[in-house]
């Protein structure tokens, strides 16, 4: 009887926590936060809490592996922050930029093509489960990128200090 009663008690608990969780998220996700920049004449556009779902699957699913929490496990020197994504040539602060990235990498300073170095949507020997992304997911994993500067602060890119 007590077993029953402290296991019905540890998942109340744990119903609570998650509720209060998700709730903690979704206000997060406000049409203020989930607004970023589609290209880089400046316009603008709002997510749908769809896209940034989908957005984060497709982050966690293909991305993750190099970086986790914003950082570039290749090149520490660069991150998914905006700052690093603003001084990139071309600009990678806004969808277009990023989703280019991802169907034509080039280097930071973009003067290199490195096709053949990070994965892209057009080589399927280096990494495969790219060249199958729509490019809806595309767009919604550089609107995930883009938002979590907002929602994570600075460990978003900051360095090891803060994983």
């Amino acid at each position: 009887m007590l077993k029953r009663l402290l296991l019905t008690v540890v998942a109340l608990l744990l119903f609570v926590f998650q509720f209060n969780v998700s709730t903690a998220k979704a206000l997060e996700l406000n049409e203020s936060t989930r607004t970023v920049r589609l290209n880089q004449q400046g316009d603008e556009i709002v997510l749908s809490l769809e896209q940034v779902k989908v957005g984060e699957k497709v982050f966690v699913d293909k991305c993750t592996y190099c970086h986790k929490s914003g950082l570039t496990k290749t090149n520490p020197n660069v991150n998914l922050g905006l700052e690093a994504l603003a001084n990139a040539l071309p600009a990678k602060d806004n969808i277009e930029g990023i989703a280019e990235y991802l169907k034509n990498p080039v280097t930071y300073d973009g003067e290199v093509p490195i096709y053949q170095l990070h994965p892209n949507t057009t080589r399927s020997d280096i990494f495969p489960q790219m060249r199958n992304l729509t490019e809806e997911q595309l767009e919604a994993v550089a609107g995930y990128i883009l938002i979590q500067p907002e929602l994570r602060g600075e460990s978003w890119g900051g360095g090891k200090v803060y994983l």
